[in-house]
């Protein structure tokens, strides 16, 4: 019994690590990158910020890479556009009861986790050429 507890607790635990990944985290991954980019470039990577005019790789370092990806035709062209969700933390709380031939057991909890997959798209980063030629964010 405690072994597939171990195991969950585990998984849990490594799946928020990955999830709170950093731009420092992701600079040092990409280091020899982020030291040919002008300082004001990576001011703004290491706030976790990014501006028209980035290149994929400098969105990916800021931001992370995306959830979601998608296409946008017009009359001027195709664009690749990365969608971000907001991953913060989600609040559940649950109260359970329950009876069975005289005995009852009460139990409740709290829960703090993202709740699986959710569509709550916060930002979407437009290119064109592979460089950010729009940042649409929600409100």
């Amino acid at each position: 019994m405690a072994f597939p507890f171990r195991s969950l607790l585990f998984a849990t635990a490594l799946g928020f690590v990955a999830g709170c990944a950093s731009p420092s985290s992701r600079i040092e991954k990409k280091q020899s990158a982020f030291n040919t980019w002008p300082a004001d470039v990576q001011e703004k990577v290491r706030a976790g910020k990014i501006e028209v005019g980035f290149n994929q790789e400098m969105v990916a370092v800021a931001l992370g890479q995306p959830d979601r990806t998608a296409t946008r035709t017009t009359a001027q062209g195709t664009a690749e556009v990365w969608i971000y969700f907001d991953r913060g933390p989600k609040f559940s709380i649950g109260l359970g009861v329950g009876s069975s031939s005289r005995h009852s057991a009460y139990g409740g909890g709290v829960v703090v986790g993202d709740n699986g997959f959710r569509d709550d798209e916060f930002m979407r980063v437009i290119f064109n050429a592979g460089r950010v030629v729009a940042i649409e964010m929600r409100r």
